[in-house]
C-alpha cells in the first residue's frame, strides 16, 4: 500500500490563561537530559520511523534531536519536524507548533528512507547526549514569580467546544495552507494540488481546496500533528465533486504509531470505509451486505464528517451529518460483514497526526474542499 504524507503540523486553540508558580530556592537535581524511542518499519530498499523523545528537566523553547545512522540510510521525508541529513549526522529540528518542550514532556514525529543499517543510539538532544545529565538549573527565588499572561492571535473558531485543535482557516493568508499545516505527500508529488480557497467555504470565507488526481504520485494532503493517546474525537466538514467510485480512494489519514502504518478513511465500492493499511483490513467488510451498512459521500454539498477514536480500547465509531454509520463502527462485539477483518487481530492505535486530502490507487480523481477542522477528547457535533 501506498506510504502516507509526510509533513504534519498541530496547535492548540488555547484560551488566556494566567499562571502562578512558587520555584524553591537551591539547585534543581540533576537530570538527564532526554530519552528516545525509535520505531522502525524496515523493508528492502526503505524504512520508516517514529521518534518519541522525552524531555529531561530543563523546559525547552526549541528544540533539535541529532543522531548518526551507522548504516547506509538516507532521509527523504519527515513529518512533525524539520529534518536534514550530512552523510551520516542528522537533525531533526522542532517545527513552530511543538517548538516548546515542557520539563518531562514529550514530543513525536517521523520520517522516511531508503536504504537499511543498524539503528542509531548516539542521540542528543539540544547539544547534550541523551543519559548525560542536563545542566542544573538554579534559582534563589524565596517569593513568588507570577509568569505572565499569554493569549492567541485570534479568537478561536466557534463551535469547537473545547476541542484542542480547531481551524476554519480564516487565519489563512497565503495561496497555500500554512502555520500550524504542512501540504505534500511522502511518496511523489505529481499534479495534485492543496490550495487555500476564498471562494468556497462551509463557514466564513475560506477553505481548503485539495485537486485529487488519479494514480499513486498524484496524492495531495495537508496536514497537522495530534495526540492520539486516549479517547479522540475529530470533526470536519468536506465538499466534493464526484461520486465515489469503486475503486479505493482516501480522504483521511492518521499515522498510527503503534503500527507504523496509517490509518484511513475514504471509499470503495462507492460507499464509505475505514481502512488499516498494516494489514489493509478493511472496515466494513467489502461484501454486499457489508457496503450496504455503509453510505455514499453526498456531492455538491458539505457534509460533517466526525470520528471516535478509543486507542486503548481498540474502538471506533463514525457519524456523517449527526447520524451513525452502522458499517462503520468497532465496538468489540463481533458484527457479521462489518468488523471481521478489524477484529482478526488486536487493534490498540496511537495517533500522531491527522491529514486531509486524496489518494487514489487508480486512476479515480476527485476535487474535495475541507473547512471547520476540529479534534478534541469530547465529542465537538456538527
Amino acid at each position: 500500500m501506498p506510504s502516507r504524507f509526510a509533513g504534519a503540523l498541530a496547535a492548540l486553540c488555547l484560551a488566556a490563561a494566567g499562571t502562578t508558580a512558587v520555584l524553591a530556592a537551591g539547585p534543581a537535581a540533576a537530570a538527564p537530559a532526554c530519552s528516545v524511542a525509535y520505531r522502525v518499519n524496515q523493508w528492502q530498499t526503505g524504512y520508516t520511523a517514529d521518534l518519541t523523545v522525552t524531555n529531561g528537566a530543563t523546559a525547552l523553547s526549541s528544540w533539535a534531536l541529532t543522531w548518526h545512522y551507522p548504516g547506509g540510510q538516507t532521509v527523504t521525508s519527515a513529518w512533525n519536524a524539520t529534518v536534514r541529513q550530512s552523510g551520516t549526522a542528522v537533525t531533526a529540528e522542532s517545527m513552530p507548533y511543538n517548538a516548546a518542550l515542557p520539563a518531562g514532556g514529550a514530543v513525536s514525529f517521523g520520517l522516511q528512507g531508503t536504504g537499511s543499517g543498524a539503528d542509531p543510539t548516539d542521540f542528543a538532544l539540544n547539544g547534550v547526549a541523551c543519559g548525560d545529565p542536563a545542566p542544573p538549573v538554579t534559582t534563589t527565588a524565596t517569593t513568588p514569580i507570577t509568569l505572565p499572561t499569554t493569549t492567541t492571535s485570534a479568537p478561536p473558531p466557534a463551535g469547537c467546544a473545547d476541542a484542542a485543535l480547531c481551524d476554519d482557516f480564516e487565519q489563512q493568508t497565503g495561496g497555500t495552507p500554512g502555520g500550524r499545516w504542512t501540504v505534500g505527500a511522502a511518496n511523489c508529488q505529481g499534479t495534485g494540488t492543496v490550495t487555500v480557497d476564498a471562494s468556497v467555504a462551509h463557514s466564513g470565507s475560506r477553505s481548503v481546496k485539495v485537486t485529487g488526481q488519479g494514480g499513486y504520485c498524484n496524492h495531495a494532503f495537508l496536514g497537522t500533528g495530534v495526540s492520539g493517546t486516549g479517547v479522540l474525537y475529530g470533526r470536519f466538514w468536506v465538499r466534493h465533486t464526484t461520486a465515489l467510485p469503486a475503486g479505493h480512494v482516501t480522504f483521511l489519514a492518521m499515522r498510527d504509531s503503534t503500527d507504523g502504518k496509517d490509518l484511513r478513511a475514504g471509499g470503495q465500492n462507492r460507499a464509505l470505509q475505514w481502512n488499516r493499511e498494516s494489514d489493509d483490513a478493511t472496515l466494513p467488510a467489502q461484501s454486499p451486505a457489508g457496503v450496504a451498512q455503509s453510505v455514499p459521500l453526498p456531492t455538491g454539498a458539505w457534509s460533517c464528517f466526525e470520528f471516535r477514536l478509543d486507542g486503548a480500547g481498540g474502538q471506533l465509531r463514525t457519524w456523517l451529518g449527526s447520524a451513525e454509520v452502522p458499517g462503520l463502527v468497532v465496538d468489540g462485539v463481533p458484527t457479521a460483514d462489518v468488523d471481521q477483518q478489524w477484529l482478526a487481530r488486536s487493534w490498540h492505535p496511537a495517533v500522531t497526526d491527522l491529514r486531509l486530502g486524496w489518494e487514489s490507487y487508480a486512476g479515480d480523481a476527485d476535487t474535495l474542499w475541507f473547512d471547520d477542522v476540529a479534534v478534541g477528547a469530547s465529542r465537538i457535533g456538527c
